[in-house]
């Protein structure tokens, strides 16, 4: 017999659990389709392993930065220890998830869902029923279009590097490029990153971007614009990657040219839902351009950054959509991102342009604050860009707490507080916050 949920969703990450436990546990029969690891990639193959792989390589750099004012000496990263630490961090992250769900009633189904039509999803040869269909497949890594471009390595497969390559060539200039980058050159090996443009991290504010380059290639980052690979070649145990008048050696390739919404083989055409290579059209309630059939998560075609904290957002809009807590449409805050390297970079709101003159841009060198030499974060620079009342709308930071500075200032932007409600707020001193708060 044909089981039938209230809502069914294709994916297990945080386009789904975010918003699947709480409707589960509000009484809606909920199901959960799951071809690979409960969780999804954040938790298994994405910023979870990412960020724990990424502390020591940080606490180097502080330590680093300490040389000559109080600490001498430096540690070495040691990087079978650190994927040790790493694995014993996620590997129970899925079964911690599925926990989660199933505790509040979420079925679990194993395996990979098609939709036979607008209602039905089948599973191992099983049809599934639902009055709401949630499609939360989420990305996958690109591969570069060469001869060649097998003998490559995606984000996952750098994520599980038990002993890191002596030269590692990464291809791109986005996050996964630039983070790992910067992993790797802090762990000893020595980065060769393509670009095949002039500008990496084309979301952020360039000048910035271009003040990490330039303390990545100051600390060995060999650094390569404008070159186009068309071919990755076998050398014995080592590999080349050519371009038109050019060519590297190396030891390991990193293929980090982009993510792509996860939308094959899910029977979309058959039902007739929208998408592009970009992902699933939806409309201001997240429902595809098949009734009743919705999509969360980075799947989804849109302008907000593709980042886990907007899927949570999306997944529990959702939830208070489909309980019948709100009909109206989502209406999304302002988000946050922050590239994790070292130096951070991080950003949120209105970012200053040449043709935005009604906002106000104060800049500052992170040196000439005291606080910032108390924690030798001075290499760096601040942005604050504010409206004709001195209302806070943008911030950009480069420096080793950027992400912290964000999430403080993030607030003042959210609810556009005036001056004076921002003088309500009282901050722990001496601290990051204090001196972001009291910075505009």
């Amino acid at each position: 017999m044909t089981e039938h949920f209230d809502v069914l969703y294709l994916g297990s990450g945080h386009g789904t659990f975010d918003g699947a436990i709480p409707l589960a546990a509000r009484g809606k029969k909920v199901a959960v389709v799951e071809a690979g690891l409960i969780g999804g990639t954040c938790p298994n193959r994405g910023c979870n392993a990412k960020i724990t792989l990424d502390q020591p390589v940080s606490l180097k750099t502080q330590v680093e930065n300490f040389h000559g004012y109080g600490l001498t000496g430096g540690p070495e990263i040691d990087w079978p220890a650190n994927y040790a630490h790493e694995r014993a961090v996620i590997e129970g992250l899925p079964d911690a998830i599925a926990g989660l769900m199933t505790n509040a009633g979420v079925q679990l189904i194993h395996g990979r869902g098609q939709f036979t039509d607008a209602h039905t999803v089948t599973v191992n040869g099983a049809a599934y029923t639902a009055d709401k269909i949630v499609i939360a497949t989420g990305q996958h890594s690109h591969r570069i279009a060469i001869p060649g471009s097998d003998l490559a390595h995606d984000s996952a497969d750098f994520l599980n590097l038990q002993q890191l390559p002596k030269h590692l060539t990464i291809i791109g200039g986005g996050y996964i490029a630039l983070e790992f980058a910067t992993m790797a050159l802090t762990a000893g090996s020595q980065v060769t990153l393509l670009m095949h443009g002039d500008k990496a991290l084309r979301a952020f504010y360039q000048p910035f971007v271009e003040q990490l380059l330039t303390q990545l290639v100051a600390k060995g980052l060999d650094l390569r614009r404008n070159w186009a690979p068309t071919e990755i070649k076998a050398l014995g145990n080592q590999f080349e990657v050519l371009s038109a008048t050019d060519k590297i050696g190396t030891d390991w390739i990193l293929d980090a040219t982009g993510r792509r919404p996860n939308t094959a083989d899910l029977g979309l055409e058959r039902i007739g839902v929208d998408f592009t290579d970009k992902g699933i059209a939806v409309d201001d309630h997240l429902q595809t351009s098949v009734k009743d059939v919705y999509a969360s998560g980075d799947v989804i075609a849109k302008d907000q950054p593709k980042l886990t904290p907007t899927a949570v957002f999306e997944s529990t809009y959702l939830m208070h959509l489909f309980t019948g807590d709100t009909t109206a449409p989502i209406k999304y805050p302002v988000i946050p991102s922050v590239v994790f390297t070292s130096p951070r970079l991080g950003q949120v709101g209105t970012i200053p342009t040449t043709d935005q003159h009604q906002y106000q841009v104060s800049l500052s060198d992170l040196k000439d604050d005291w606080y910032r030499q108390t924690t030798r974060d001075v290499q760096g620079q601040n942005l604050l860009v504010t409206d004709d009342q001195q209302r806070l709308v943008g911030a950009v930071e480069l420096g080793e707490q950027a992400e912290n500075t964000i999430n403080t200032l993030l607030p003042a932007i959210q609810y556009q507080l005036t001056p004076a409600q921002r003088e309500q707020l009282v901050t722990l001193f001496p601290s990051i916050g204090f001196t972001a708060w009291t910075a505009f």
